[in-house]
């Protein structure tokens, strides 16, 4: 049966990345520092089981693969925003494992060491697609996940789609149950196009 929400998000996803260039939308970045510092700051070693949640053709992966992650998957909405990355990595490509799938249908057959979600987790707006998630987490993750979503100070819309706000109170009490908030901070990311968005990142530890 078709969820016909969750094809319009499809359908959505896959015309951005058929259409628009990396510069011509919000959420690239050349160097994801953060997301780098953070990962490399919660593994253990570079055999860590890291699953990039929404990570489309993000240069994240060129980064973790340089600096010598062995088990990395990329999860996304999008076939063409994997196929971009796949294309750019050229034969590094067949050392990632792609998940072209909706998060909220992510049925994991493994457990991740780090999940990693910048610029995704902000897009489920309902109290049942944020529950779910919050069930394949609990499920899916064995040791520290990594939380960059758009903050209270931020954009209430992006790529034209309503999203969610958060501070460190309201992201540690939709997680609280299963995991313990390590860190937290603020940090103003810079848009190809010179506007600036305000994001919230928080680390947890699972309890």
């Amino acid at each position: 049966m078709i969820n016909f929400e969750q094809q319009d998000d499809k359908d959505h996803w896959e015309n951005v990345y058929e259409t628009k260039n990396p510069d011509e939308v919000s959420w690239t970045q050349k160097i994801p520092q953060t997301s780098l510092d953070l990962i490399e700051e919660a593994s253990k070693d570079k055999s860590s089981k890291i699953i990039d949640i929404g990570g489309g053709d993000s240069h994240l992966t060129d980064f973790l693969l340089e600096k010598g992650f062995k088990n990395i998957s990329v999860l996304d909405i999008s076939a063409k925003a994997l196929e971009k990355a796949k294309e750019r990595l050229g034969n590094q490509a067949k050392n990632i494992d792609w998940i072209a799938t909706n998060i909220i249908e992510f049925n994991p057959n493994t457990t991740y060491d780090i999940w990693h979600d910048r610029a995704a987790f902000h897009f489920l707006t309902t109290e049942e697609e944020i529950q779910k998630y919050v069930e394949i987490v609990k499920n899916a993750v064995s040791d520290t996940l990594i939380i960059g979503t758009f903050s209270v100070n931020g954009p209430q819309k992006c790529s034209g789609l309503q999203i969610s706000q958060y501070d460190k109170e309201k992201l540690n009490a939709i997680f609280s149950q299963d995991f313990e908030l390590v860190k937290s901070f603020t940090e103003d990311h810079i848009t190809p196009f010179n506007t600036v968005q305000n994001f919230i990142f928080c680390q947890f530890k699972k309890k």
